[in-house]
């Protein structure tokens, strides 16, 4: 996995009071369909030859709120996962890749991981994620998520 900066993203619509902002992601410049929500792309990752892992955000200040979609060129949004919780917003830093995962820090002083399969794994809904990740209901996934406080982390 390898972070990307030839990946953009361009507004189509706008937040309001019912939606978030959704953008189109641009491959090197190149419209893609692929319309994903956030407004600000804080980091993108290249999974492999057709899979990709986008962080973005709606750029509302004091009150971030991190989105993370997993994308295929070929068929669009694969999953989608917003770690946090209601009222708890961070700032997004310190992205970096490592084999199969992303490791990031955002909210809580911890240490963020996302690591992408190659396939769709089971998940026990509600059990299997960290405290504060929000994503819908399903029993298969391709991002499992952990955390490690900075702490722990720094040994």
């Amino acid at each position: 996995m390898r972070q990307l900066s030839t990946l953009s993203l361009v507004e189509r619509s706008a937040q309001n009071r019912f939606s978030q902002t959704r953008s189109e992601v641009y491959f090197e410049g190149n419209p893609s369909d692929i319309v994903v929500q956030g407004k600000e792309l804080e980091a993108a990752f290249q999974v492999d030859d057709d899979r990709y892992l986008i962080f973005t955000t709606d750029d509302v200040l004091f009150e971030e709120s991190l989105i993370i979609t997993l994308i295929s060129r070929e068929s669009g949004i694969i999953e989608i996962a917003h770690p946090g919780g209601e009222y708890a917003s961070g700032i997004f830093e310190n992205a970096f890749s490592e084999d199969d995962s992303v490791h990031f820090q955002f909210i809580n002083k911890v240490i963020w991981t996302v690591k992408i399969s190659t396939a769709p794994h089971w998940r026990v809904p509600f059990l299997s994620d960290p405290r504060g990740v929000k994503r819908s209901c399903g029993l298969k996934t391709c991002m499992t998520f952990s955390t490690v406080p900075v702490s722990e982390s720094v040994k």
